[in-house]
């Protein structure tokens, strides 16, 4: 099942009349005017200039993903506070380089308001991370420096490639904008543990998610991808459950760069050691999954107004895909799931 015929055309703005057009969208959105989007209270009574500021939320995530490293790293900014990580696990030592920051009411950072042209950037202490957007030729990039020890710099093209292009209504009077990509081809360097690393050598492969709108105030999501390689077929996966299911949703496969929609899913881990398997699963049919994590990255907050607490795992996937009449199997594809609960 691929994307209904009827998909919005992405050349025009997200907010139309005050309100968001919802539904897939045949590519990815340039125009996303939110500042035209009038926000109301579920009484029809207009939002105040704090009720519109606090509410929107903007997160960016890049991973990379090959034989050697399992990369990733993310923008947010919560309005109160700007915040990101970055982490890099070697798959071949256990080593695992990983750090946080947050700055107070986002000092230092800066968000592109769309995921075809811009950039988003945080600058703070000893980190410089920034995520850039180009729309002729399309392709995404990024470049972390941490310190003296520490830089990465991924170039990922995008040309012919079907992004998930989504918005959904969110609680009574939100909205969210999603973009999501996976499986396609990374160039560029690692320089890490006094070492320089190439990655198209090393066969890389990459996934975003660009996501942003005026979130549920208390919300949770599970969350799965990978971008790897079975047989000749580049293959790629974006799954969640929790987010982004008002009608529609963002659960998707994508074979040699091809968009494949995926219905409803669940995720089924265990609470108490959520190292041990996990199993994915798609109620069509279309995804039959098993996730064992090799380790995590993790935070967590309890300010009482404000609450988090978010893990995202690195590890392989195994299991099959049935799409399109096949039966493709995935073996060891590196990758990541996620356990996230936030009240922002």
């Amino acid at each position: 099942m691929t994307l209904p015929a009827h998909s919005l055309a992405a050349t025009a703005p997200l907010i139309v009349n005050g309100q968001p057009r919802f539904g897939y969208f045949d590519g990815s959105l340039r125009h996303i005017n939110r500042k035209d989007f009038r926000l109301h209270s579920p009484f029809g009574k207009k939002a105040n200039i704090f009720s519109d500021w606090v509410g929107f939320k903007e997160f960016q995530y890049f991973g990379v993903t090959n034989g050697r490293f399992v990369c990733g790293c993310a923008l947010a900014h919560l309005r109160y506070a700007g915040a990101a990580f970055v982490y890099v696990y070697d798959l071949e030592t256990g080593e695992l380089f990983s750090r946080s920051l947050r700055s107070p009411l986002g000092f230092g950072m800066t968000m592109a308001d769309n995921p075809v042209e811009g950039e988003s950037r945080f600058r703070f202490r000893d980190a410089d991370i920034t995520m850039r957007y180009e729309g002729s030729p399309r392709r995404k990039s990024m470049t972390i420096r941490i310190g003296d020890d520490f830089y990465l710099d991924a170039v990922m093209p995008e040309a012919g490639f079907e992004p998930m292009s989504l918005c959904t209504r969110i609680g009574y009077t939100g909205w969210v904008y999603t973009n999501k990509t996976a499986c396609l081809t990374v160039q560029g360097m690692l320089q890490w543990k006094g070492q320089r690393f190439d990655l198209g050598e090393l066969r890389s492969l990459g996934h975003h998610d660009f996501s942003t709108g005026f979130m549920r105030r208390e919300t949770f999501w599970n969350w799965a991808c990978f971008s790897g390689m079975s047989g000749e077929h580049r293959l790629g996966i974006n799954l969640s459950c929790g987010v982004n299911e008002t009608s529609f949703t963002e659960n998707c496969v994508w074979v040699d760069g091809k968009l494949i929609k995926v219905n409803l899913t669940r995720f089924e881990f265990s609470e108490d050691d959520i190292l041990q398997p996990w199993r994915v699963w798609s109620d069509d049919g279309q995804v039959e999954l098993r996730f064992t994590g090799l380790g995590l990255h993790r935070e967590q907050l309890n300010a009482g107004i404000v609450a988090s607490k978010f893990r995202q795992l690195f590890g392989r996937f195994d299991g099959e895909l049935r799409v399109d009449g096949r039966i493709i199997p995935v073996t060891g594809l590196p990758g990541f799931v996620e356990d996230q609960y936030i009240k922002w």
